[in-house]
């Protein structure tokens, strides 16, 4: 009987995967034709945007509005006043000290640029159909009152002229970072804000995440030529003519894409590889020493081995080219390109995972940073497991001492419990405890400290899908991240889009999950409370400490080494999850209102060994404590 209800549900998953269709909802489209000088001694930019502007929507827009992103590199801007405020935050981190709340790659570093180190970006003129339109600045957001509406479903012409001064580098964009590269240059031309579904997206720019309009961009750049270029777009001049002025000319071209981002610098190396008919893979980094070519060529080597796999897993990658890129501060994702400081294929996986989760779905990171966040970490906690246990002991750039640690790790996890995602779990239950957790549903700038925001997004979004796969099951929660991405693509979808498709694809209700998990910071703690013993079987006893009901695992391990998984599904769910193998006993529901909840086992109590609740460790019980039993020889 167990067996034709596990086929009834496997039939359901395939039933509901046939059933997708892609997703109907309106998006505005964007086409970018950029001409720009870099002037490396002033260190200024100067250029035009010819842009056409499909107005997809129903409404008539009177206004339209431009990010300026290089404006909050001014001592006392939003960005500058927010860095320092939060910095006179403290918390506890994991070794119990009390550290300030700083974004450490910004702390009070904008209050202390000269004039010459500040970034600016200034619009002259914006032209319609040969008519200069009102400006407005507001710091990093440009408006623009329209002399004529846009009206639905038609399309409109501008043209604009802008100048930018390239900051020091203090966040993602700039000059002369911490490892000598000369321009990293991101976020570097006035960009149109997102209209959506929601109305116009106008985030001022403070300190977190973007959004953008889908389209195409021709971009041509000007700068001397001794500088070597990178970036967004597939070159189409590899021998880079010469312009009147003696400076080298790139023209890069990208389609379907909302940024664009692009780096120079005089030092620097370029290998690259077709991975396959149709794409390649670029690095560019700072030509060092030969420990470092062997570091960056690894990066080369680990992304071709693991794009099979992050396609099979997480959907296709559409574009034709892709560029590892050391500039920046850290680690920052762009269209078909990332900014990262270092050859650390953890960062590389993930910035590249957010090509998935950041620029082909296109969620809105303001408003559900954890969808793009803590998506790429689980995607990258996952990614990095695979390509350490598959691959990473037969790099040919990796020496012998690592390949020996490589392999003592892949001998221990194969002793261990090898929950993939132990390092999101971690960071979620360090969250729980702090007392600074805030919902997930806050909009990014406007969490109370950078350790609730980061950890919200990054940690506790990662484990929303590790945890998803203890309620509907692994294989499920896999067939529903391709499921998304196959509806979704293109499509900017917020978090009910997502439940939505988990629950098609599941057969499970998940409402429920959605409000706990992502709009209230209601923990999970459940812990077995005595057992009551019987002639042939034992009562077990167990209770729902914590606020968050959830479906509940238990382990019966006997003294003669055979074992029993008992299942009760939570009655909010109104289905039971796929059976992931085993000896599994379904019992009735646990409605949510009880806070306990008993059950038999099938042998007295005198045969049991052992009584876990959650074996797997995929539910993020906030105390383990009162999770096992141990009983008595």
């Amino acid at each position: 009987m167990k067996n034709k209800f596990y086929l009834l549900a496997i039939l359901l998953v395939i039933v509901n995967v046939s059933s997708f269709a892609q997703a109907d909802r309106w998006q505005q489209h964007i086409n970018y034709t950029i001409k720009a000088a870099l002037n490396i001694n002033t260190n200024l930019v100067k250029g035009t945007e010819d842009i056409v502007y499909d107005n997809n929507s129903t409404d008539t827009l009177r206004k339209v509005y431009f990010h300026m992103y290089w404006n909050a590199f001014q001592p006392n801007s939003s960005m500058d006043v927010r860095s320092r405020e939060l910095g006179k935050n403290t918390f506890a981190n994991r070794r119990g000290e009390q550290v300030q709340d700083w974004d450490a790659r910004v702390k009070d570093r904008i209050q202390k640029l000269a004039p010459n180190e500040i970034g600016y970006q200034k619009v002259s003129q914006i032209i319609i159909a040969g008519k200069a339109q009102k400006l407005i600045e507001h710091e990093t957001i440009l408006e623009v009152q329209l002399s004529q509406p846009i009206l639905p479903k038609t399309s409109v012409k501008l043209s604009l002229s802008f100048e930018a001064q390239v900051p020091q580098q203090i966040r993602r964009s700039g000059r002369d970072n911490a490892e000598g590269v000369r321009y990293s240059m991101s976020q570097w031309y006035p960009k149109m804000v997102e209209y959506d579904y929601q109305g116009w997206n106008t985030n001022p720019y403070i300190a977190r995440e973007f959004y953008g309009v889908w389209g195409n961009y021709d971009v041509t750049l000007s700068l001397d030529k001794n500088y070597m270029v990178g970036g967004t777009g597939v070159l189409q001049n590899p021998t880079t003519p010469l312009d009147k002025e003696g400076n080298k000319v790139w023209n890069f071209k990208g389609s379907n894409i909302h940024d664009f981002v692009w780096f120079a610098d005089n030092a620097s190396k370029h290998i690259s590889k077709e991975v396959r008919k149709g794409l390649t893979l670029h690095v560019y980094y700072k030509a060092k020493d030969a420990k470092a070519d062997s570091a960056w060529a690894n990066v080369l080597w680990a992304a071709e081995k693991m794009l099979p796999y992050m396609e099979k897993k997480f959907g296709a990658y559409p574009y034709p080219q892709y560029s590892f890129i050391q500039g920046g501060d850290g680690g920052m994702e762009y269209a078909m390109a990332t900014l990262i400081k270092g050859p650390s294929l953890g960062t590389v996986f993930h910035e590249w995972m957010h090509s998935w989760y950041q620029h082909i779905l296109g969620t809105n990171e303001s408003l559900f940073p954890w969808m793009d966040e803590g998506f790429t970490s689980y995607a990258e906690a996952d990614v990095s497991y695979h390509y350490n246990l598959d691959f990473a002991a037969s790099s040919p750039f990796t020496n012998d001492r690592e390949k020996a640690q490589i392999k003592a790790g892949n001998e221990k996890a194969k002793t261990a419990l090898p929950l993939i995602q132990s390092g999101n779990y971690a960071g979620y239950l360090a969250l729980a405890k702090s007392g600074l957790e805030e919902p997930m549903s806050t909009h990014s700038d406007h969490y109370n400290t950078n350790y609730a925001y980061s950890s919200a997004a990054y940690s506790k979004g990662g484990t929303f899908l590790g945890f998803l796969g203890y309620i509907v099951g692994d294989s499920v929660r896999d067939q529903i991240l391709l499921n998304y991405y196959k509806t979704w693509k293109f499509k900017h979808p917020n978090a009910n889009d997502f439940i939505r498709v988990a629950e098609k694809t599941s057969g499970i209700q998940l409402e429920w999950y959605k409000e706990y998990w992502v709009n209230s910071t209601k923990t999970i703690d459940y812990g077995l409370t005595d057992i009551q013993t019987g002639p042939n079987s034992a009562t077990i006893n167990i209770q729902r400490l914590g606020k968050m009901p959830v479906p509940v695992e238990v382990l019966i391990t006997y003294k003669d080494g055979s074992t029993e998984l008992h299942y009760i599904p939570l009655d909010l769910m109104l289905a039971n999850k796929v059976n992931e193998g085993g000896n599994r006993i379904v019992h009735a529901e646990w409605k949510w209102t009880q806070p306990v909840y008993s059950f038999e086992t099938l042998k007295p109590i005198t045969t049991i060994k052992s009584i876990e609740i959650d074996p797997s460790y995929r539910m993020p019980d906030i105390n383990r404590s009162n999770n096992k039993l141990e009983l008595p020889k």
